[in-house]
Parts: C-alpha cells; sequence; structure tokens
C-alpha cells in the first residue's frame, strides 16, 4: 500500500482544498491530512482556528477521499507534524508548488525515504479562494454608500499632494449592494471603493494602482463628512456626520459615461484646487453651507479651465460641480433649503435627492 501524506492549516475547507486531495489521493492509496491545532496556528500566525480542532477533525474525516486525519501540534516551523510523520514514515509527501516551506519537508523526506512531491497548480473547478478570503467575504458589509467629492479632488493622488491642502467628501445615501445598483455606473460616484468594500477589500492600494486618488474607498469606509489631509495615504482632518447637508444635495446624471484614469495626467489648475479645498474645509468646520458652496463654485471654476462642459442652470441651486474628475457621469448641486432641492428634483427628470450618510 502506498500512503500519501499532505499538511496544511485548512482553516476553512474549500474547493481548492478538495481539489489538492484528490490530486494528492491519486498518488498513492491511503491518503493521510494533517492540519496544524489551534495552539501551532496561534503560535505561528496569531490567528484563532474558525473551529475548535475535534470539529475539524471530523469534517476532514467525513470527506471521501481521506482515509486519515491528524493534528499537527509540533512547533517546528512548517513542520507541525514532525514527530508523527517520522514515526508513520509515509511513502509520499504532496505539496503544492507554491509551498513555502519547501525545503525543511525535503530535509524530513530524506530521513524516512518518503518521495517530496510538488503538484503543479492546476485551471480549479471553482474559482479560486483562499482562508483568508473567505475571512474577507462574511464579513463584508451587504450594502455600502457612495459619495460625492465637494472640493479638493486629485490632492489624493500622491503625485499631485500638496502639504497644507485638503480633500472635502461626503458619503451618501441612498446605499448599494452587490445585487441592487440604483445610479449609473461609471458615474464619478465612487463606485469602484464601494464595489471593493461589498468584497470584503480596503479599496486603497487598488486605487492607487491605477494612478488615481485614495478619496473614493477611504469616504466609502469612513462614511460622513469629512475632511481629509493631501497626502501619500488617507489622514483624517475631522468628520461630521453630514446633518449640514441634509435635504440640500441633488445629483444631475449629465448622459456621459466618466472616466478619471484616462484624465489623470490632463493639465489643470492645482493652485485653484488647493483654494477650493480650504474655502470647503472652513464651511464644514463652521457648519456654513454657504462657504462650502464658495469651495464647490471655485473647484468647479477650475474644472471648466479644464474642459468639462458647463453644467446647466438649476433654479434655487447655490453651487454645482462634476462628480469626480472624469468629464461626465453625475454632477453634484448644492441648495441652500429642502424646499429649493425638492423643487428641482421634482423639474428635472436626470436630478435625483441624495442624503449624507454617516455610522
Amino acid at each position: 500500500m502506498k500512503r500519501v501524506f499532505i499538511s496544511g492549516c485548512y482553516d476553512i475547507v474549500h474547493a481548492g482544498h478538495l481539489q489538492f486531495f484528490e490530486e494528492a489521493r491519486a498518488l498513492g492509496d491511503h491518503l493521510t491530512v494533517s492540519f496544524a491545532s489551534e495552539d501551532v496556528l496561534w503560535h505561528h500566525k496569531q490567528r484563532r482556528s474558525s473551529i475548535p480542532d475535534e470539529h475539524k477533525k471530523a469534517v476532514l474525516e467525513g470527506l471521501r477521499m481521506v482515509d486519515e486525519v491528524i493534528i499537527g501540534t509540533d512547533h517546528d516551523t512548517g513542520l507541525d507534524f514532525k514527530n508523527y510523520f517520522l514515526e508513520a514514515k509515509p511513502d509520499i509527501l504532496a505539496v503544492t508548488e507554491d509551498d513555502e516551506y519547501g525545503d525543511v519537508k525535503k530535509a524530513l523526506c530524506a530521513q524516512v525515504g518518503a518521495k517530496y512531491v510538488v503538484l503543479s497548480k492546476t485551471p480549479p473547478k471553482f474559482k479560486a479562494v483562499s482562508t483568508s478570503g473567505i475571512v474577507k467575504w462574511v464579513k463584508a458589509p451587504t450594502e455600502s454608500p457612495l459619495r460625492v467629492d465637494l472640493a479638493g479632488g486629485w490632492l489624493d493622488v500622491p503625485r499631485y499632494a500638496r502639504d497644507g491642502a485638503f480633500i472635502v467628501n461626503c458619503a451618501i445615501s441612498p446605499l448599494v449592494s452587490l445585487r441592487a445598483w440604483d445610479y449609473e455606473k461609471q458615474s464619478g460616484l465612487g463606485g469602484s471603493g464601494a464595489w471593493a468594500l461589498l468584497n470584503g477589500e480596503n479599496g486603497i492600494d487598488a486605487e492607487l494602482k491605477l494612478g488615481v486618488g485614495w478619496q473614493d474607498p477611504a469616504i466609502i469606509n469612513e462614511t460622513g463628512l469629512c475632511v481629509w489631509r493631501s497626502g501619500q495615504r488617507p489622514v483624517l482632518d475631522f468628520k461630521r456626520n453630514g446633518d449640514m447637508l441634509e435635504g440640500r444635495m441633488a445629483i444631475f446624471w449629465t448622459g456621459i459615461e466618466h472616466d478619471t484614469p484616462g484624465y489623470a495626467d490632463k493639465k489643470r489648475d492645482y493652485d485653484k484646487i488647493e483654494a477650493s479645498s480650504k474655502l470647503a474645509r472652513e464651511g464644514v468646520l463652521n457648519e456654513d453651507i454657504f462657504k462650502l458652496a464658495e469651495g464647490v463654485g471655485l473647484y468647479y471654476q477650475a474644472q471648466l479651465a479644464e474642459g468639462m462642459s458647463e453644467l446647466p442652470e438649476v433654479k434655487g441651486s447655490i453651487a454645482a460641480k462634476y462628480c469626480g474628475g472624469g468629464h461626465g457621469g453625475y454632477a453634484l448641486y448644492l441648495f441652500g433649503s429642502q424646499a429649493a432641492r425638492d423643487t428641482a428634483v421634482a423639474e428635472h427628470d436626470a436630478m435625483r435627492a441624495i442624503e449624507p450618510y454617516c455610522v
């Protein structure tokens, strides 16, 4: 009888593990699966096991391709099964090609004359997942806000960051989910940041890799009406719950998709953008919507100078600007009162009311 041995944490057993078990079992007549005990898992990874060891052992023993399950309790790095292995002397130790403990496992095999076999990563039967990915998925919220940027946009892009400047933005409702997205997409409302959050990711590094800024995932994760310091990564200057904007905001669909990465390196007036951020910050700090509107209006002037089309004039609006820098998508309109906002929404089919969102 040819005995095959494999080891791992198997903290949350998923289809990728089952595929590996099947391929390892095909190498011989008897498969032993070893998993790291709760104590070992904490010692090496400072992570609690998903379920008690006895439960995990019972789950693995119930799999049709598994003949034996042991719990690894040794504290040797990568070899929590060492004492059992030296005594049992299996014929094959199988690993995946990305196993990080290959050298010590090869040495262990040499001690008992076992064959060390590396199984290639074959195309998975299902979308590849990991234990950490499953944990992120479980922890992910079911709904997320989007956001409107009020002033200082582009100063969250590391190469355009300025000391003493700010980014002012606000998380908004209605909320979105993976199954319900009641907004136009590619619209300048930070949808990629919301999508990352709904999938259990932070999203900041992903945005930076696109060559754009961090403000979308930062405000969507933080929520509220926020002022951030311009810089390489998000640093919160201060936050309000957004009450000053309750009943005062609406967005207008321009009918054109928004493309921030495509315009990231376009020439623009960063001095004016910086000035807009300071005005908007003052407005938020003092809960003065008209001072905030000054900052929004100044930013809009920078957008027009960059080449964006003029937005429609809307009666009762005290300021307007494009959401984001992508020459399209939604535009934000601020109003001096809820009555003015609600009248504008009733009169313009492409306009909808939004509210600040804070948790």
